[in-house]
């Protein structure tokens, strides 16, 4: 990290006193509900699994869990609120029942971020920067709660279709800005944010990876970067890999984002993806431990 750009904000307070430690970057594991795993009301095998699975992710390293129950992949499908429910809040409540992890909950609905909040989660991860309606309001009762704001250009379904920027850094930092305005009219304190420009939302290749080099541009504001690339078109589309052949690309960008000053990494391969942080600290921390 270069010394003028230093991020003063090296710890993210949450909810019941607990403290995440940002002096190093982490790594959020990625736990998504797909459509069908929860349709019977979130069985108990099913859910048991989900459950598994966050621990499996914990226990390689993860410090954060990500639960989403929307896709928001370019051209997906609206999920309705009911769907959404059934899908993230019985899995926030077991996960919450058997661990002290924190989790995070990927939504935009106001109704989803209250249930999920009641039930013990510790951050919401909004792709609409709490934009939809409602949102604003509830996590403004809830002070405690961390909340990260994403930068999309338009809505998922049509975001890839020309995604245009008359200045791609000044336009994301200027809607980063607006943000943090109408969170601070709304009582919402600076300290509880992080910042996400969303990469593949409304981005081309060429946006994506000037946004990947000069990542550190996000640090202004003094407050954590999340940076999630994970198995994204970005690098299959760079490398011609599919989804699951974008391991090493996937690894790459994590490394190359950590470096550039992101505090939280959100992937789907956790364990690889610590690996790599692992071996960047030794070089930049030394070894203190031997």
């Amino acid at each position: 990290m270069h010394g003028s750009l230093k991020v003063k904000m090296t710890a993210l307070k949450l909810p019941r006193g607990r403290i995440l430690y940002l002096d190093s970057p982490v790594v959020m594991g990625i736990l998504n509900v797909t459509p069908d795993s929860f349709s019977d009301g979130g069985s108990y095998c099913q859910l048991d699994s989900a459950v598994k699975q966050a621990q499996t992710l914990l226990h390689q390293g993860a410090k954060i869990i990500d639960i989403g129950g929307e896709s928001t992949r370019p051209g997906a499908p609206d999920v309705s609120l009911e769907d959404e429910l059934e899908r993230v809040i019985p899995l926030v409540k077991a996960l919450r029942a058997s661990s002290d992890c924190i989790i995070s909950i990927d939504t935009s609905k106001s109704e989803v971020m209250r249930q999920a909040i009641i039930a013990g989660a510790d951050i919401i991860n909004d792709v609409r920067a709490l934009q939809e309606p409602g949102a604003i309001e509830v996590l403004a009762q809830y002070p405690e709660v961390a909340i990260c704001l994403m930068h999309m250009q338009g809505q998922p379904r049509t975001m890839q279709s020309n995604p245009h920027y008359d200045d791609l850094f000044a336009d994301i930092n200027e809607f980063f800005a607006e943000r943090l305005a109408v969170c601070e009219q709304a009582g919402i304190q600076q300290h509880r944010i992080i910042l996400d420009p969303g990469f593949g939302f409304g981005k081309t290749l060429a946006h994506n990876y000037e946004i990947l080099n000069k990542f550190d541009v996000f640090n202004q504001f003094k407050l954590p970067v999340l940076a999630g690339l994970s198995r994204k078109s970005m690098i299959g589309n760079l490398l011609n890999r599919d989804t699951h052949e974008r391991l090493a690309g996937s690894l790459a960008g994590a490394l190359i984002a950590a470096q550039n000053g992101a505090k939280i990494i959100r992937v789907h391969d956790v364990q690889e993806t610590v690996d790599v942080l692992s071996v960047w600290q030794a070089c930049t921390k030394g070894i203190t431990n031997e």
